[in-house]
């Protein structure tokens, strides 16, 4: 499956990456840069709510050939992903509705990501769907990280929950029609970002619903969520450049 078309340089294929949270064991997907340099950038790549599939490790094969180190999360433990949208939603749920945990799993990915090379200084976390929701999260619980990348991720977050200092640069790649994040939602974290001073950037693209990037979606926008390839090249150049400024 390809989301874009760019050329390869350096390219290596990932693996598979097991790893631990205390007691929790873990499997997620490592893809290194082939380029032999010094302070390589590293990024968490969170998946959506399946857990961790073939688009996450795409994403970070094409980053690994672009020059960085890429690990693909694993949230809900090895073993665990759902077998449906029904147990994917209650699986999400705990962790959205439980952001210190949620932040947690990040956190350990990120640690890991460093021992595998990566500069520490110069670590960004991106994600989809769920895991573009997981990629605010590390911006709202300040974790190590220079900036985070949400693809048609959620951006709600508990309304009793007090804004924070938030330093990373946010970049959120949005479906202009997506009906799963409503107006209100758009706009309180809008009211957030500006609230807690952040360096922020929103991206909306025209006739894109909810998971824009995932081929498997299908091309039905009338069923909420669908497939974009215009809306998906688009996102994903307008990744490059938020690296590329990011960790220049």
């Amino acid at each position: 499956m390809m989301l874009v078309t760019i050329g390869l340089r350096a390219y290596s294929q990932g693996k598979t990456f097991p790893y631990v949270d205390g007691k929790d064991a873990l499997s997620g997907y490592l893809a290194k840069s082939g380029l032999k340099k010094k302070n390589t950038p590293g990024i968490v790549v969170i998946p959506a709510w399946m857990g961790v599939d073939e688009h996450a490790r795409h994403s970070a094969d094409l980053l690994a050939a672009s020059g960085y180190h890429a690990l693909v999360a694993d949230i809900y433990g090895e073993g665990k992903n759902p077998k449906s949208p029904a147990e994917a939603k209650e699986l999400s749920s705990y962790y959205k509705n439980n952001p210190d945990i949620y932040q947690r799993r990040i956190k350990v990915a990120i640690e890991q990501l460093v021992k595998q090379g990566a500069d520490p200084a110069n670590i960004a976390v991106m994600g989809y769907c769920f895991g573009g929701t997981g990629a605010l999260e590390a911006a709202r619980g300040n974790l190590a990280v220079k900036g985070v990348i949400s693809f048609h991720g959620g951006l709600g977050k508990d309304t009793t929950r007090v804004n924070g200092t938030i330093t990373a640069k946010v970049l959120v790649l949005h479906g202009a029609d997506d009906p799963y994040v409503p107006a209100v939602q758009v706009n309180a974290f809008q009211q957030e970002m500006r609230a807690t001073k952040a360096d922020w950037q929103m991206i909306y693209y025209a006739n894109a619903v909810h998971a824009f990037t995932e081929v498997t979606a299908g091309n039905d926008n009338s069923k909420g969520a669908a497939y974009n390839a215009l809306a998906a090249q688009r996102s994903w150049e307008h990744l490059e450049l938020f690296l590329k400024d990011l960790f220049k």
